[in-house]
């Protein structure tokens, strides 16, 4: 008992730890309150940009900072809404007959938590390095131009046509004439005083002040009277001047939505994974991956009960509240304390924001969020990720983005098998009186009659790659005359049934013609399988040699006995 709640206290003080001391609650304090403000505007456009009410993206933004302060094991990670997770929202949104009610989101927001949750769970951290980084440009490239496609209609005020964001955009540029123009200028001034404010002291709050201008510019063109009206928050949902209540899952949702919420966590947790392995806590030390998985599943779990769109790790957020002088996670608990308060202090003022300068907000976004750069160096990689990174980015353009990542995941997997599997070299040792090393050549197009031939596979030895290597091998005479061939199989660790059946029918068949197959350098692994499958009973238990600790030693075990055999032979 005495030992167990010893053990609490210590894990206790680690967590406490994450939130540091006094010394450390004034820049914590200054860092939050820039975060919180910053993110005002930030998590509504969120929600506009997720095709829902942007007080969904705030209220995100908010518990998702909280959650992840509580329960990430990143003390900066700053945890919300991204621009990837807000599009793919947005595509599941229009894709559901009358969209996503709040039932449905926090359905979809639970989802997703329970999903990374039990990654975390799991110690699945370093899943995330499976996922190629063709599919990863080449999604969150096409995502930058989706942010911006699918701003349009706010920063112009009509109503496009179309059956994706391209021909919706297309549509919109085909109806020029029909543009409100004092929508467009709202949007016009907004992105000219980012860009302008954010190179003075601002800095991020740069985005707080262009969009507050911006939406003074549209309430002062809305007293001119006689144009037409910018659309704001207040048109398309009354902002209650209390937090958000409690929000029960519509469990009918639950099928429906369980892709949807795979794709989601997916995304989520590579952008968070980024931030794990790039940011390290205030002791020096990387955080662990899996409890930023876990962390984040809490976030969601959160945010979902509290009518919040699903969040993850946000890079560009994390990077704020580093740059604000944050020295611990409590600087990300004030910054939710800080959106709470402006929820309750400045609800009648949120419902003034002009839709048009959250549209300039996000489309400034969407351009920065476009590297061409990485598109160059993924192109210029190779066939295999030049054609992963233009089949993601194509479909994550034209179709719903929650099956664009997992189709363009599962072709990364594809091709990457077949690109393995065509590496699978076989090459012939030869050694000779001037060095003890071997020489290297292409293997003969038959077994030699009465030699020891040594062949050496380079490459991995799945069951994909099987095919591959037995073309390689050299074809076997009527006749050996005694030869023996000794595959070198050092350094595989395991071999697929494909492949070992491959093996055993070349064994077979070269004994038939009168020869041995030797098999070294097999590892404990190998050798069980070989033995467990019986394989070893078709090739010879005697011919089959064990890797050694020195180098080489196998492999000599195996030319040894195979000379043996053909002196044995001639007597």
């Amino acid at each position: 008992m005495k030992t167990t709640l010893e053990s609490l206290t210590r894990g206790l003080r680690r967590y406490l730890r994450r939130f540091g001391g006094r010394k450390t609650v004034g820049a914590d304090l200054k860092a939050g309150l820039v975060l919180g403000v910053e993110s005002v505007p930030d998590g509504l456009a969120a929600g506009l940009l997720a095709g829902v009410s942007p007080l969904h993206g705030l209220y995100a933004y908010m518990f998702g900072a909280l959650g992840g302060a509580l329960a990430t094991g990143s003390a900066f990670m700053t945890v919300q809404s991204t621009g990837a997770m807000s599009v793919v929202i947005a595509d599941v949104s229009a894709s559901t007959p009358g969209g996503l009610t709040a039932g449905a989101l926090t359905m979809l927001g639970i989802l997703t938590g329970l999903v990374m949750l039990g990654l975390g769970i799991a110690r699945l951290g370093s899943l995330v390095r499976f996922i190629p980084t063709a599919v990863l440009v080449g999604f969150i490239n096409a995502v930058a131009v989706n942010i911006v496609l699918g701003q349009l209609d706010n920063a112009t005020g009509i109503s496009s046509e179309g059956a994706n964001r391209i021909l919706k955009a297309v549509d919109s540029f085909l109806h020029i004439w029909q543009w409100s123009w004092p929508t467009v200028l709202v949007g016009a001034v907004t992105v000219a005083l980012i860009l302008l404010l954010e190179r003075t002291r601002l800095g991020a709050l740069a985005l707080v002040v262009a969009v507050i201008a911006g939406s003074a510019l549209a309430a002062l063109l809305a007293l001119l009277g006689g144009i037409d009206k910018v659309a704001t928050i207040g048109d398309v949902a009354s902002v209650p001047q209390s937090l958000p209540g409690l929000q029960l899952p519509d469990l009918s949702t639950a099928f429906t939505l369980l892709i949807p919420a795979l794709s989601l966590a997916l995304v989520g947790l590579v952008q968070g994974a980024a931030i794990s392995g790039s940011i390290p806590n205030p002791d020096g030390r990387y955080p662990d991956a899996s409890a930023d998985f876990r962390g984040q599943g809490v976030a969601n779990l959160a945010s979902g009960l509290f009518q919040g769109i699903p969040v993850g790790g946000s890079m560009s957020a994390t990077a704020l509240v580093r740059a604000a002088g944050a020295k611990t996670a409590l600087a990300n608990l004030f910054a939710g304390v800080v959106m709470a308060i402006t929820i309750l202090a400045f609800a009648s003022l949120i419902e003034y924001v002009a839709m048009s300068a959250l549209a300039g907000l996000l489309i400034v976004v969407g351009v920065r969020t476009f590297k061409f750069h990485d598109l160059y160096m993924v192109w210029r990689t190779g066939a295999v990720q030049a054609t992963v990174l233009a089949v993601t980015f194509l479909l994550t353009l034209l179709i719903p983005l929650q099956y664009a990542v997992l189709t363009g995941v599962g072709l990364a997997v594809i091709l990457i098998v077949v690109q393995q599997s065509n590496r699978v070299v076989l090459k012939r040792w030869e050694f000779d009186e001037l060095s003890t090393l071997p020489v290297e050549s292409s293997p003969p197009a038959t077994i030699p009659p009465g030699e020891i031939l040594i062949l050496a596979p380079y490459g991995s030895l799945f069951f994909a790659a099987a095919p591959v290597f037995e073309k390689q091998l050299p074809e076997v005479p009527t006749y050996l005359a005694g030869a023996v061939v000794i595959l070198r199989l050092r350094g595989k660790e395991a071999l697929g049934s494909t492949f070992l059946r491959t093996m055993a029918t070349y064994a077979e068949r070269v004994r038939a013609a009168g020869g041995t197959l030797m098999i070294s350098g097999v590892s404990e692994t190998v050798y069980e399988q070989l033995r467990s499958t019986r394989i070893i009973r078709r090739i010879g238990e005697r011919y089959v040699f064990q890797a050694k600790p020195r180098l080489g030693a196998s492999l000599q075990q195996a030319i040894d006995a195979a000379q043996r055999m053909l002196d044995d032979r001639k007597q």
